[in-house]
């Protein structure tokens, strides 16, 4: 394998900062990461490190060499073109930034899009930036469709070698193979080194999966300020404050939806209670309900939201 520190480069400044950092924080910073691309239900990776990169304070520690790591035909980066000439260029970022919380407690950010190549010689230069900048838990988050309501809390479902962290969740899964992601990999190469590390997955209606669910960030997000101790107060009122709109809205479209949506949503709602009763009396058995399929529940908001959309 080829060297992996040639697949980023460190920004001195940054790196300066992170050793000042280290010189106060003796038991070593927290590493949050998320990648775009893959799967990530209501984006609810995406809205996080959106609000922390735009409300806190940072600055690059590392960069990532986006040309040899993204493939531009698969993910085409956008140009903007005024009048007569290309004026502008959005490159991919995929970097390292130091983000102090609201007490000033430095912590780290990995995010950008998810690469395309080159996925283990990536891992392991993840696992050299976590060496040398003395990480001492890396968390990653994303969103995971699941039959379950908006009407309801939504679950967490942790993974990783920390999950000690997360009291009082637990996986719903026993085993299953999935496709592979440079996250989860990450994840697996890390602890597999000795590296601690926590995993968070929300869990996020699946007719809503591919629109931007707030209420799964915000719980997600508040799953990681408990694990790690981090002050994140204005993410947290702002992803509040949007999941209030958002599910407003859904709670709209359904009540002016028809007899079988709203017989579909409260067949989820059944079954959530259902379980939630089995689990609280120790059974994890729960009584089987009547419940529509994921795919009757997604076509059928896809049919109804079509129609709201035709009548605009």
């Amino acid at each position: 394998m080829l060297d992996p520190q040639d697949l980023y480069a460190w920004e001195p400044k940054g790196v300066a900062a992170v050793d000042m950092a280290l010189a106060q924080e003796s038991a070593g910073l927290v590493m949050l990461y998320h990648f775009d691309g893959y799967i990530d239900a209501g984006e609810t990776g995406e809205q996080i490190v959106g609000k922390l990169l735009d409300t806190l304070p940072n600055q690059v520690v590392a960069r990532f060499d986006h040309d040899r790591l993204v493939d531009y035909r698969a993910r085409r980066p956008l140009l903007t073109f005024r009048r007569d000439k290309w004026s502008e260029y959005e490159a991919p970022e995929i970097d390292v930034r130091l983000v102090q919380d609201a007490t000033g407690a430095p912590f780290l950010v990995l995010s950008g899009p998810e690469p395309d190549v080159e996925w283990e010689r990536f891992a392991l230069a993840v696992r050299q930036i976590v060496e040398r900048l003395g990480v001492r838990l890396s968390v990653n988050f994303h969103g995971i469709p699941m039959g379950v309501p908006h009407t309801r809390p939504v679950g967490l479902t942790p993974h990783g070698n920390r999950t000690d962290l997360m009291p009082g969740h637990r996986s719903p899964f026993d085993e299953a193979q999935v496709p592979g992601s440079a996250e989860a990999l990450v994840e697996f190469r890390l602890e597999e080194s000795g590296h601690d590390v926590l995993g968070v997955a929300a869990h996020v209606p699946h007719y809503v999966a591919r629109s931007s669910y707030p209420d799964a960030a915000l719980t997600a997000l508040e799953a990681i300020t408990a694990a790690t101790g981090l002050v994140l107060p204005g993410s947290a009122h702002a992803l509040a404050y949007e999941a209030r709109r958002t599910q407003d809205e859904i709670d709209r479209q359904v009540g002016e939806g028809d007899e079988e949506l709203v017989s579909l949503v409260q067949g989820l709602e059944h079954q959530y209670d259902a379980v939630a009763g089995a689990v609280t009396r120790g059974n994890l058995v729960a009584e089987p309900v009547d419940l529509p399929s994921a795919d009757e529940i997604g076509l059928e908001f896809e049919r109804f939201l079509a129609e709201r959309e035709g009548d605009v």
